[in-house]
């Protein structure tokens, strides 16, 4: 038990350093605060593409952190751009000027990462939601 008795706390924190830890092995990249601002910003972008109602299903299976990640500064009213360019552009912004960063393989590996951290059906369920170029950054299963 926690020293605090939060363990759902505790638990959400370690959830997402796993997560990132993963990411980040999966990118080869050392700094960690850039795997967590890829993973951000890249979820914050999935959620802009999505419908209201999808980017709460889909949030319902990402850990609690990330899931308050995924909904910071969300403005569902606000309508973007939905396009594989728009995408790209948006995580480019904050992350263009990072020597680890690739490019659209690197928003792939988030998408991997959701591939194997959220069920099966809802991920095809997102997948399915997207404009077809932005499926091609998300691999199938």
């Amino acid at each position: 038990m926690s020293s605090q008795g939060l363990e759902v706390i505790d638990h959400t924190v370690q959830l997402t350093h796993e997560w990132i830890n993963e990411l980040a092995a999966k990118l080869g990249w050392g700094d960690r605060r850039q795997v967590l601002m890829l993973m951000r910003t890249t979820l914050a972008g999935l959620r802009d593409m999505l419908g209201p109602n999808e980017a709460a299903q889909l949030s319902a299976q990402l850990p609690l952190l990330v899931r308050g990640l995924f909904f910071e500064g969300w403005q569902p009213a606000h309508s973007h751009e939905r396009t594989r360019e728009a995408l790209v552009a948006r995580i480019e912004a904050n992350l263009g000027h990072d020597r680890e960063y690739q490019g659209p393989e690197d928003i792939s590996e988030v998408f991997r990462l959701l591939n194997g951290r959220v069920s099966e059906g809802e991920v095809r369920q997102a997948r399915q939601s997207l404009p077809a170029d932005i499926r091609d950054l998300w691999p199938e299963l």
